[in-house]
């Protein structure tokens, strides 16, 4: 209870809190709850219960949430309604009070729109008083409820919120699906979990003692704690017997103990007793009045008797009944004989067709397919059960709709002939596009079914259960002769998640599905094939053949009407045209089915186009107008929560705000794709943009752990060169940076045989000016010497494959010619002021700084203008000094000391170095940490330092941690890096 109050305490301070509790059933968790509500009321707080359902295997989706939002729209009416204007209709799904609820749209980010909406609608309410919600029985609890609350205790940042969670702890087996749920929560430090023990006999002694009110007799203390073995529950019941005369209360069965008290009402009462126990948690009076076929004055005298004795309860709203302990429900209904229980669950079925109003309507569909499925009836029970699951899809309760369309499937077989064909794929289907046949006339099929159940299961999140479902779909199709089109869509399916499980690239199904299609007549899935083709060369395999590919798709699109299928085809043929040079009529094309796309509501592929567009002009080098577009998008594509794709649009504007030297922006934008984006391939492309920043700062120890983020995130199928071709950069520099020449030509070689396919030269520059920076600045160290002209050659050679199609990426062809010179000694003055004058109208700050530097470099090393030399640091070291890039601000310094220029007005100008200073001393470095340094900076470790200069391993790890500090330098990469950079260990000169 402690925990509880000061649990309530912090969430006054604005600090959303988390809860579970967990024991075994009858120890008090609902006394516990009710104690700590009391309290929270008292306090002024808003108090909220819902309960899990226990119905069938598939619960009411959100049926706790359901309940205690309805609770807080009772108590709180204005203020909800202004939390959730403007989502009224999909927060409808969870709360039907708020309007209707809306058929679509349906994808994959639709679960995840309506968990962020409900998490903003809860801070929101939240922010201005305190507000408590419970959920109870967690163990029974629907998949869509186990995923919100899991959504909720992890996204939940502010507000007064307290939200406690409580489960039956023995009910939660090795397979039991909350179980996974519970070890999520636990590796979150914003969850507490409190675990109800049993109660000693001191505390069983004292439970007595409230209960008669007087001191138990020790012999009888001794009874009831060996019976109940500390259970509170079972306390209580034990007393009750006791009290009653029921000596057969005190029997080795708990089960017959907690049956007796019901076995000795009057017969009516047990009747309805029984029937309670098969309707549910909840039972509503007008459908128990239906249901027992008793006269109203008969029932309530048998209500009267089960509630006298404490074995029913009125509920809260005074709607219905339930049962004073789930236990004793429970026990109540394994008692019931086999043809009794269907016969009960038949009478609720025929009850509710009977009558429409016995219940709320939100509950109808899938209470009645419970019950007609529990009457053992198939002929009633498949199409309540398909209409259940249709209801569920509507509620984006997908892992719900999943289980209800197996349930179904498990059906098929065992209903009448009749019933199947009078099934129409019309009513019961909504995701599988008609296949040559007219879906109001011809016969539902098992393999509908499988269809529906497929993207279910995707939506839900279940990607490996839609994987084997479309393979023995596929299977079924084959046994029957073969549908090509109805293949070719599950081809299509299994190719996207393949692709998203990182089992591959997707493309021996859809090409499978492609065949089967070949030479058919028009239809939606032959679009929807040659639309994913197309899609799939774009990002895959860029070249003129999937120009006409998409060209196919807009015009298969086009001839059967589908407009929102024909829009996303003409996306992938702009960014076609783009890549194959043509520029201006692609972002014409793209920008005008962005316009339509917005016109006509199609929203998905509004944000598509703002994706595509945003990632060419930034390939254009028209960053700002990138940043512009994308913060459009990001406001267009955040109202309709589709959140990876504001996961995408965010992170193609932190590529433009980098360029543009927005950096704190660009990182800003970045670390908000990682929170909203929950596909792999936005997060891992945020990553990649965090490790571009850490390494321009150089941040190397940051940028390698970035690098490795986005590597875990994309996994090792993504082959999309897009992706692969960055990460090779990232590598690139961070080996650069860590002073590994060496690993910089590996990884360089191998992005060359990887390949620059067309349209990834704004990618590929990058990368080949990183490599031949690397080399230049390796220039005169040791070691350096064998492999250059190799790998310079093959930097050239590659160079010459690649496009210019923009003022940005001629100007990064004449940046890379002039470090190509500079590793080999032959740049010149011309070389640099070339690379200047290209770089400068582009707003590229970080590259201009950079480029300067060595326009600076090269006038003092040809005894240049110093006064032109001194302006270009003064400029590049104010940008870096702006952006926070510390390796280039580092280096500008060094440089304006050697040459004695002062980089600021009010700076002195730097004394002239002594001729025999020496720059290890300078650096605070003993004899002693020059040669570690020296050995540091050819890659040795502890123990080779050791024995390189017979010290023992430990002596080398303190010279070493004393290295860092003096350099202020995180790791050995970059004290060795820092060596290599200020020249400390040259070559020796050359013997003549």
């Amino acid at each position: 209870m402690a925990v509880l109050v000061d649990a309530l305490a912090r969430a006054a301070d604005q600090e959303p809190q988390a809860l579970l509790i967990g024991g075994e059933a009858g120890v008090g968790k609902t006394r516990l709850t009710e104690e700590f509500l009391g309290e929270a009321a008292r306090r002024g707080a808003v108090v909220a219960v819902g309960g899990c359902v226990e119905i069938g295997a598939e619960g009411l989706p959100f049926a706790p949430f359901s309940t205690a939002l309805r609770t807080l729209l009772r108590l709180l009416p204005g203020e909800l309604a202004a939390a959730a204007a403007g989502q009224e209709d999909e927060l409808a799904r969870i709360l039907p009070e708020l309007g209707e609820t809306p058929r679509g749209p349906h994808d994959e980010e639709s679960t995840a729109r309506l968990f962020e909406l409900t998490a903003r609608m809860l801070e929101r309410l939240a922010a201005d008083r305190t507000v408590v919600l419970v959920l109870e029985d967690l163990h029974w609890a629907d998949t869509s409820t186990r995923h919100l609350l899991a959504y909720l205790f992890r996204a939940l940042g502010r507000g007064r919120l307290v939200l406690v969670a409580t489960y039956r702890a023995d009910d939660i087996h090795r397979r039991h699906p909350l179980r996974p749920l519970l070890a999520e929560l636990d590796r979150l430090r914003t969850v507490q979990r409190i675990e109800l023990a049993r109660f000693n006999r001191g505390e069983v002694r004292r439970q007595l003692a409230g209960i008669l009110a007087t001191q138990p007799d020790e012999a009888f203390v001794d009874s009831v704690f060996e019976r109940s073995d500390g259970n509170a529950f079972f306390v209580e019941e034990l007393v009750a017997s006791h009290e009653s005369g029921c000596r057969t209360g005190l029997t080795e069965s708990l089960r017959d103990l907690l049956l007796v008290r019901v076995e000795v009402l009057p017969d009516a009462a047990q009747r309805v007793v029984r029937i309670v126990a098969e309707g549910g948690s909840t039972v509503e009076y007008p459908l128990l009045l239906a249901v027992s076929r008793l006269g109203e004055d008969e029932l309530i005298e048998a209500l009267r008797a089960a509630v006298g004795a404490n074995i029913l309860l009125a509920t809260a709203d005074g709607d219905g009944y339930r049962f004073r302990h789930s236990l004793v429900r429970e026990a109540v209904s394994d008692d019931l004989l086999p043809g009794e229980r269907a016969r009960v669950n038949r009478r609720y079925a025929e009850a509710l067709e009977t009558d429409e109003t016995l219940i709320r309507a939100e509950e109808r569909v899938i209470r009645l397919a419970n019950y007609w499925y529990a009457a053992n009836d198939p002929a009633k029970a498949l199409p309540a059960v398909l209409a259940a699951s249709i209801t569920a899809r509507r509620r984006h309760a997908y892992s719900e709709q999943l289980s209800l369309l197996e349930r179904a499937m498990d059906l098929w077989e065992s209903a009448p002939d009749e019933v199947r064909e009078a099934l129409r794929p019309a009513d019961y289907t909504e995701v599988y596009p008609p296949c040559g046949c007219d879906p109001a006339s011809t016969p539902l099929q098992r393999v509908d079914l499988l269809a529906e159940a497929t993207v279910a299961a995707r939506y839900g999140g279940e990607r490996e259960r839609a994987l084997k479902l479309t393979k023995l779909a596929l299977r079924i199709l084959d046994e029957d002769g073969g549908d090509p089109l109805r293949a070719a869509w599950f081809w299509t399916e299994r190719s996207r998640l393949i692709a998203n499980l990182g089992r591959g690239d997707g493309w021996q199904e859809i090409a499978t599905a492609q065949e089967l299609v070949k030479g058919l007549p028009p239809s939606q899935v032959h679009a929807d094939v040659l639309v994913r083709v197309a899609g799939w060369g774009m990002l895959h395999n860029p070249g003129p053949g999937n120009l006409a590919a998409a060209e196919r798709a807009v015009e298969y699109a086009r001839m059967i009407g589908a407009e929102e299928t024909e829009l996303n085809a003409r996306i992938t043929y702009g960014c076609l045209l783009m890549d194959s040079g043509d520029g201006t009529t692609g972002l014409a094309e793209l920008h005008e089915v962005k316009d339509r796309a917005i016109a006509r509501g199609f929203t998905v592929v509004a944000g598509r186009a703002h994706i595509n567009i945003t990632s060419q002009l930034e390939s254009m080098g028209r960053s700002r107008e990138a940043v512009e577009l994308a913060e459009q998008g990001v406001q267009l594509v955040s109202k309709a929560r589709l959140l990876d794709t504001e996961a995408w649009v965010r992170g193609n504007m932190a590529e433009s705000l980098y360029g543009l030297g927005r950096w704190d922006e660009a990182a800003e934008a970045a670390r908000r794709t990682l929170h909203v984006g929950h596909g792999a391939a936005p997060r891992g492309s945020a990553s990649a943009r965090l490790a571009y920043l850490a390494l321009a700062r150089g941040e190397l120890t940051e940028a390698a752990a970035q690098l490795a983020a986005a590597h875990a995130h994309f996994g090792t199928h993504d082959s999309q060169p897009q992706h692969r071709i960055p990460l090779f950069r990232l590598a690139i520099g961070v080996a650069e940076g860590e002073g590994r020449l060496a690993d910089v030509r590996t990884e360089t070689a191998q992005a060359i045989a990887y390949g620059f396919p067309l349209g990834q030269h704004r990618y590929a520059w990058p990368l080949l000016l990183a490599s031949a920076t690397a080399e230049a600045d390796a220039r005169g160290l040791p070691g350096t010497e064998e492999g250059r002209a190799t790998a310079l050659e093959a930097l050239r050679t590659a160079a010459r494959t690649l496009a210019t199609p923009a003022p940005l990426w001629s100007a990064h062809s004449e940046y890379l010619r002039a470090e190509l010179l500079r590793a080999e000694g032959r740049d010149t003055v011309a070389d640099w002021t070339a690379v200047e004058t290209a770089v400068s109208p582009l707003e590229r700050p970080y590259l201009l700084a950079r480029v300067r530097h060595r326009l600076a470099e090269a006038l003092l090393g040809s005894g240049g203008d110093r006064d032109t030399a001194a302006g270009l640091l003064r400029d590049a070291h104010a940008t870096a000094d702006r952006l926070g890039s510390r390796r280039l601000r580092e280096d500008l310094a060094l440089l304006a000391q050697r040459a004695r220029i002062p980089l600021t007005p009010d700076e002195t100008r730097p004394a002239a170095p002594a001729p025999d200073t020496d720059p290890i001393e300078a650096l605070g470095l003993t004899s002693r940490e020059r040669d570690v340094l020296r050995l540091v900076a050819t890659g040795s470790t502890n123990r080779q330092i050791a024995e390189e200069l017979f010290i023992s391993p430990k002596t080398a790890s303190v010279h070493v941690s004393n290295i860092l500090a003096k350099l202020g330098v995180a790791g050995r990469g970059e004290a060795a890096a820092l060596a290599h950079r200020l020249r400390l260990f040259t070559a020796p000169a050359p013997q003549p």
